[in-house]
């Protein structure tokens, strides 16, 4: 292990003096914005002096501890999966109580999927990949046949999801994996595809097609790149977006394939764009569609692609529908409740729900039906209730003016993780076994936040007890309290950017950098590992089986 971190520190120093190079041929608009700088020494004096700061885990909100109406009323709607499954579900002690009596009926794929539905990762993880650089993005695809990874090395690396993990962390298999992948990381996943992708700086957002066979990805260029999942080939089409302008003015900053993937919606400094595949042109630009950068953006559905989704750094979250924009060039609605910037918009995908992470450490959610008209946005004006002098890159947020807009217009809202020093991204939980009844997102002070829709908390993991790469992730958890078990990589300040949901299995991956050292992030594995965090659903399930047969029948009391 020491010839592995003396590895480590020398790659890790050779992709500082890379990017230092960088550095010295980009703008100074691009480096102004970049997550990144190094500026830590002139934040420590500028914030040393001003008060009424919030570090991370500090809150200025009071705490969630009893469900929220208009929640229950979401999850008896009928939208979050099916009413057995729906009524009550969120807290653990029902969760639990389901299991106990599913666990004694026929085991049948009704009751196995049952058992399933509100299973909810509950480890803090087994790092299972390396890096010497930030990592952006790293989600499943759709069908979890494979995970892949990018950021700001620009390397693209795609995993085998279907392959068993490398349980043997040896000398001779270690050289392998430093042969094979090229970039220099470590991982226990086995590669389906690694190559070098394109662009200026770092990837800042990447997204599959439906069929999972091509992604496209952006970077702070007016170009994005496409590029294909599966075969050999190195080859990627580019997309130009917009003409290249001085200090960045048509970069892009967040790219997503339309439900068809004939199209590819995207938005950079204020614009937003829709690129058309099959004419091989951009088919629609709002010059205007934000006052600040788009950080984010989405379809509102997986069936159409005539809704869209931007969210900004002017703390507004637009809906435009395509079948009525005009020579207005107008959203059809605006979502109105952030104080501060968005840094990340994400559907549903039943062209209704919308949820929004926003830098006033607020995940918002947003029913369509609901939005603020346009007449209503232009009384609005822009948003007055910012705090000024507020950079969420500081790691600090001030006391608020206010808790929300005073036009807010958010059906929820959801608290607790720390949103700060990158544009952290938050999901619905998989609506193939969950029905979407779950919020998650990363956070600044390194933990994995899970909300049940009525807004109650229902599980926070924690990345600095992530066990190291030499532990199997499936195994049960070690019997030694969780704040005894050996760390994962060796430190405990890690800011989670990105989380992703196994779409059939209670399972989520997590991506998260090192606070003090910026050549380094690593992805770990969260198991869902049963009511004692240890074996698997259908052991236990056997096991009560088993003891419910031994008691002739009678009832038999579970013990969790």
């Amino acid at each position: 292990m020491a010839a592995l971190q003396d590895l480590v520190a020398d790659r890790a120093g050779a992709r500082l003096v890379r990017v230092v190079q960088q550095r010295r041929h980009t703008s100074l608009r691009v480096q102004a914005e970049s997550e990144d700088e190094d500026e830590d020494d002139f934040y420590a004096s500028y914030w040393g002096s001003t008060r009424g700061l919030q570090r991370a885990g500090d809150n200025w909100y009071p705490k969630v501890t009893e469900p929220q109406s208009a929640g229950v009323k979401l999850l008896q709607s009928g939208d979050f999966g099916k009413a057995r499954n729906r009524l009550g579900t969120p807290r653990n002690g029902n969760i639990y109580s389901r299991l106990r009596r599913l666990a004694l009926q026929p085991r049948t794929a009704s009751a196995a999927a049952d058992l399933k539905h509100n299973l909810i990762p509950n480890t803090h993880g087994t790092t299972v990949a390396a890096y010497y650089s930030n990592i952006y993005v790293a989600q499943f695809s759709s069908d979890a046949s494979f995970y892949y990874t990018c950021g700001q090395d620009f390397w693209m690396n795609i995993y085998d999801m279907n392959a068993p993990i490398k349980r043997d962390l040896s000398s001779k298999i270690l050289d392998i994996n430093i042969r094979q992948y090229e970039d220099g990381h470590i991982s226990t996943m086995n590669i389906l595809k690694s190559f070098s992708v394109l662009g200026q700086w770092c990837i800042t957002d990447s997204h599959l097609s439906s069929d999972n066979e091509r992604i496209v990805y952006s970077s702070m260029s007016s170009t994005a790149f496409m590029a294909h999942t599966h075969d050999t080939s190195a080859g990627q089409t580019a997309l130009q977006f917009g003409e290249e302008h001085m200090l960045g003015m048509s970069a892009i900053w967040s790219c997503k394939f339309s439900a068809d993937g004939n199209e590819v919606f995207a938005g950079g400094p204020g614009p937003i764009y829709v690129y058309d595949l099959i004419a091989d042109r951009r088919s629609m630009r709002i010059n205007r569609a934000h006052s600040n950068d788009v950080n984010s953006v989405c379809w509102a559905d997986t069936a159409s692609g005539n809704v869209l989704i931007s969210g900004s750094d002017d703390g507004f979250v637009k809906v435009w529908d395509r079948r009525s924009l005009g020579t207005a060039q107008k959203p059809s609605g605006v979502f109105v409740g952030h104080t501060e910037g968005i840094t990340y918009v994400s559907s549903k995908g039943d062209g209704r729900y919308v949820i929004s992470n926003g830098k006033d450490q607020a995940l918002r959610l947003w029913d369509l039906r609901k939005m603020r008209s346009n007449e209503e946005f232009d009384e609005i004006g822009h948003n007055e209730y910012h705090i000024r002098g507020y950079d969420y890159r500081r790691g600090v947020y001030l006391k608020p003016r206010v808790l929300a807009h005073p036009k807010d217009c958010s059906v929820m809202t959801y608290r607790g993780h720390a949103v700060l020093r990158t544009l952290i991204r938050c999901y619905f939980s998989p609506v193939e076994t969950t029905g979407g009844q779950y919020l998650y997102s990363g956070s600044y002070d390194g933990k994995i936040h899970i909300w049940s829709l009525d807004g109650t908390t229902v599980e926070v993991l924690d990345r600095s007890q992530t066990l190291p790469i030499t532990c199997d992730p499936s195994a049960p958890e070690l019997d030694e309290p969780m704040g005894r078990q050996p760390r994962g990589d060796g430190n405990d300040k890690i800011c989670v950017r990105d989380v992703s949901w196994h779409p059939q299995e209670p399972v989520l991956m997590s991506a998260g950098w090192a606070q003090n050292s910026r050549a380094r992030s690593t992805v770990a594995r969260h198991e869902w590992k049963g009511l004692h965090r240890g074996g698997k659903l259908e052991d236990w399930v056997e096991k009560q089986r088993l003891e419910a047969a031994e008691a002739g029948g009678e009832s038999a009391t579970l013990y969790l």
